[in-house]
């Protein structure tokens, strides 16, 4: 391991970008999560112990050279930058620069989806009081998503949290009491959850909550089936499956087929050849209650999907991780989407 980081070591200091893409392939092949200095860190643990001091200093001797280098080659990209006058700021600008992140379509090609059902988007705060996340959504006092395994508190207060769920998000639309009510809630969430390549601790839901006279579960299977075809092509195979949520009764999950593995089998279905996409069911009368509608006059349906996993399916990536690097190797792809 030594040799290899002198070798590295000579590498480095032998390297002058000749532009600042150059620079930024540099840093993201040595310093970027998947980079060579992380490569190197992972080594380090099966170095012998009485080699793990030397080794530890030489390493971050060569993660120090490697910044070092970094920023003196930016400031002499931004050295040379100053004083240019041949550009004109007159000119008009490009429609756009850059491209969406692959979370943005998926967001909006859902929203288009279901605004021609006539659903409209609503909006709320990302930090909520426990009632609007919690209490109003029948959530019992002793209830495990209260505990912090699962919820980030921003206060010592149990009162005050970061949202588990867009679901707040519909408790204040109900509140206003404006029915009927055809909503869907897209939207940031944060759970208290180990990061791997299915799970994160910040990812984005898209909730929908439909109130009015009648709304039956057929209702709400055929709005998702709709949904499904036309996300992602007819004829995907779709199952709905008993579940179990607070607020709704009845409930289930919906599953589609795989089209990352085709039915075979990934660590994205765990081999199942399914993939859960979404939660739904019937509004529990508790739920109307707390938010003064009437259950015996109203009765709705609800649903929420993760956008995370629209996207891996969509685009067949099997780490979610990859969304939050910022990656421009990744990025760039969706330059035309």
């Amino acid at each position: 391991m030594k040799d290899k980081i002198e070798q590295i070591l000579n590498e480095v200091k032998a390297f002058k970008a000749d532009s600042k893409e150059a620079l930024e392939q540099f840093r993201i092949q040595y310093l970027s999560k998947k980079g060579t200095i992380t490569e190197l860190f992972t080594e380090f643990k099966q170095v012998a112990p009485e080699m793990r001091k030397e080794m530890g200093m030489k390493l971050n001797e060569l993660k120090n050279t490697i910044q070092d280098i970094i920023d003196e080659q930016q400031k002499n990209f931004e050295t040379k930058s100053e004083g240019k006058t041949d550009l004109d700021l007159s000119l008009p600008v490009d429609a756009m620069n850059g491209s969406r992140h692959p979370l943005s379509i998926v967001r909006n090609e859902i929203n288009d989806i279901f605004k021609r059902l006539g659903f409209v988007v609503a909006e709320g705060p990302e930090v909520e009081d426990d009632f609007h996340v919690f209490s109003a959504l029948n959530f019992p006092p002793d209830h495990p998503a209260r505990d912090m395994q699962d919820t980030f508190f921003v206060t010592k207060s149990p009162d005050v949290v970061l949202r588990t769920h867009t679901s707040s998000v519909q408790v204040r639309v109900m509140e206003q009491g404006k029915l009927p009510i055809r909503i869907i809630a897209p939207g940031r969430v944060f759970r208290n959850e180990a990061i791997s390549a299915r799970a994160h601790c910040i990812f984005h839901q898209i909730e929908g909550l439909y109130i009015d006279k009648n709304v039956s579960f057929a209702d709400l299977k055929q709005t998702l089936y709709h949904f499904v075809q036309e996300y992602f092509g007819e004829g995907t195979k779709v199952r709905f499956r008993p579940s179990y949520f607070p607020f709704t009764e009845t409930s289930a999950e919906m599953d589609i087929s795989c089209n990352i593995c085709g039915g075979e089998g990934c660590n994205i279905c765990k081999h199942t050849g399914w993939v859960e996409i979404l939660g739904c069911g019937i509004c529990d009368p508790n739920i109307l209650k707390a938010c003064n509608i009437d259950p015996e006059e109203y009765t709705g349906f609800a649903f929420g999907m993760g956008i995370e996993r629209i996207a891996m399916l969509k685009y067949q990536i099997n780490d979610l991780r990859m969304f939050f690097e910022n990656d421009l190797r990744f990025l760039k792809q969706f330059e035309n989407a």
